[in-house]
């Protein structure tokens, strides 16, 4: 694991990746956990402890009982993903307020929450008229730009 300090628009961002497999880099942000999409692979011969070996688990006799109950799972935790459209951090900051609540009708312009960033407030508006059916951040989180701060189906 490699920790690195950064700063970015004034803002101190402590990140510890924990690992790399192929383009998608597991790390945490401030301590919250993210997965990030690389442009390029990590050579792996640079830098073997940022990558996790792969090793095959040997397969048990049950296993074929399992996949199928495991199988209807997954469209039923892809269909709420599917159901709303995200609203996403226009850019790197802390929530300051959410202006509206799980289940609440908005419309689009709306204001559904207050980001900081760079010391000044930014009134973030709902882009998509509907019900909020999801927030994933709460006053005070730090957020990177483009993390999906709820979703209205």
């Amino acid at each position: 694991m490699k920790t690195y300090q950064y700063k970015v628009q004034g803002v101190d961002y402590e990140v510890e990746i924990e690992e790399v497999d192929g383009n998608i880099a597991k790390v945490n942000v401030n301590g919250k956990p993210f997965e990030v999409e690389l442009q390029k692979p990590i050579n792996a011969a640079k830098h073997p402890q940022l990558t996790k070996p792969k090793v095959d688990a040997p397969k048990p006799a049950a296993a074929p009982a399992a996949a199928p109950a495991a199988a209807p799972a997954q469209p039923a935790a892809a269909a709420p993903a599917g159901a709303g459209n995200a609203i996403k951090a226009p850019l790197p900051g802390t929530i300051i307020d959410i202006k509206v609540a799980q289940g609440q009708q908005v419309n689009v312009g709306d204001v559904v929450l207050v980001l900081e960033a760079m010391k000044m407030q930014n009134n973030i508006e709902a882009e998509f008229s509907g019900t909020v059916s999801s927030i994933t951040v709460k006053a005070g989180d730090t957020v990177m730009e483009g993390a999906v701060l709820m979703t209205i189906g």
